[in-house]
């Protein structure tokens, strides 16, 4: 019998635009670790996207990021790799993905080397689903058509207390299920004020969050989780340096709040360490950061069989399809900051983040995107 050769590898990779855009940001974004003299305030997001058509015109857009630094180094990986996918078949996303991960293997497998490939990759997918017909979480294997969404980015440490109230109330206002607050400032009264109010303010029964973003040793990080226990929180978020899984293990032991950690991490092993030592109750990997959906499905898959809930960090346009993928309901973290990228809009509901329902991630890149594009490159040849 003669071997014959399946139809999508004749719809090979042709063509590949990689590029660079700054999204600038209406005000400069505070939280715990600018108020320690760790870092600066965050005025812009460095947005690395990636466009892929096949040989007969298929097209998939992916797109990682990078917060105050890493953006030109992101940019500079992915340009170096991209050549690699020419003439591949697009469907073979788990062989791409380590072949890239080869191509630049003297870089490392975690950070800023897999952040540049999870551009690819969520792009490998998105083209997958569209070539389907199908949006991606219903390619993946979807559990649910919405999911439980929570707000961050109006409660970061620069809003002052009475527009923090204000912001909270909006919020649930358009439908948002839960409201997360950051904390981990050096006046730990602070900290305790503003989510008593808030608390006092939406009553018992709202959602609420706390992320301290590393900054809390562990006597301190002892101390005040023992204090947000009265609080009735979802759970209280990076208590402890990242890498701490130790530490995060302890609280998770003691105290009845869940603790929350994973954001940080950037690769599958890192996260199966975390597992390993029962580090979290809910785990938040990010699917950009860990180097796209592959990885992130390999983590999502040890965090059921560790029987851990999910809370995918930032991204909510991409994590809104990982989401409703999970075994057991997550949440999703809503920010609308990337909103001006894209053409299109999520919708939000009775707490809820509807999946959409169009091919693919069910994203095109917007004119402004284009406008706020510093580099591009491509690779190959249009169809």
């Amino acid at each position: 019998m003669t071997a014959t050769t399946p139809s999508s590898a004749s719809d090979s990779i042709a063509w590949i635009r990689v590029s660079s855009c700054y999204l600038p940001l209406a005000n400069p974004i505070s939280d715990a670790k600018v108020l320690t003299g760790r870092q600066k305030p965050m005025t812009e997001i460095a947005m690395l996207f990636a466009e892929i058509e096949t040989r007969d015109g298929h097209r998939g857009l992916g797109f990682s990021y990078s917060k105050r630094a890493g953006g030109p180094g992101q940019f500079a990986h992915a340009k170096e790799i991209a050549p690699a996918l020419i003439g591949e078949d697009p469907s073979d996303i788990s062989k791409l993905w380590t072949k890239l991960c080869w191509a630049g293997a003297s870089v490392g497998r975690s950070g800023m080397a897999v952040q540049a490939i999870g551009a690819f990759d969520v792009a490998l997918y998105d083209l997958k689903a569209r070539r389907a017909g199908l949006s991606l979480s219903k390619l993946l294997g979807s559990q649910r058509d919405s999911v439980q969404c929570y707000n961050t980015s109006g409660g970061f440490l620069h809003t002052p207390l009475d527009q923090l109230l204000v912001n909270a109330a909006a919020s649930r206002e358009r439908g948002i299920g839960g409201i997360k607050l950051k904390v981990g400032q050096p006046d730990r009264a602070l900290d305790i004020g503003r989510v008593e109010a808030v608390r006092k303010h939406l009553g018992d029964d709202m959602p609420l969050m706390v992320d301290a973003n590393q900054q809390w040793d562990r006597p301190t990080a002892q101390r005040m989780c023992r204090i947000f226990e009265q609080f009735n929180l979802i759970w209280i978020e990076e208590p402890l340096d990242a890498y701490d899984f130790e530490g995060h293990a302890a609280l998770a032991s003691q105290f009845d709040t869940p603790i929350a950690t994973g954001e940080m991490l950037t690769s599958a092993a890192e996260h199966g360490e975390l597992i390993r030592h029962r580090a979290a109750d809910y785990l938040m990997p990010d699917a950009p950061r860990v180097g796209g959906i592959t990885p992130f499905l390999k983590i999502a898959a040890q965090a059921e069989q560790a029987g851990l809930s999910l809370g995918p960090h930032f991204a909510m346009e991409l994590h809104v399809h990982l989401g409703a993928v999970y075994q057991t309901e997550p949440w999703v973290e809503h920010f609308d900051w990337l909103e001006p990228l894209f053409n299109e809009r999520l919708e939000i509901s009775n707490g809820r983040m509807l999946v959409p329902t169009r091919p693919g991630l069910g994203l095109s890149l917007s004119e402004q995107a284009r406008a706020w594009t510093r580099e591009e490159v491509e690779v190959g040849k249009r169809a």
